[in-house]
């Protein structure tokens, strides 16, 4: 499922040659998350499943950084 796609950094990473790279893919309706130093395990998501997520970790995250809106 992973072959092929063009995969993009996160810029909260720690740059884009940082080896702490939290990288994304969208593949029709489904986005795919991988961490660049292990590029063989791939999540994938529907952006619903994800935005629940963000949504959870940032109400329970003792001090989770203020990252803007998540429309």
């Amino acid at each position: 499922m992973a072959h092929g796609v063009t995969w993009q950094k996160s810029s909260f990473s720690g740059g884009q040659d940082g080896p702490d790279c939290v990288e994304l893919a969208i593949v029709n309706d489904t986005i795919l998350l991988r961490e660049s130093d292990t590029p063989h395990r791939v999540l994938s998501a529907t952006p619903a499943e994800l935005t629940a997520l963000i949504r959870h970790i940032r109400a329970t995250a003792p001090s989770a950084p203020d990252l803007g809106p998540l429309s």
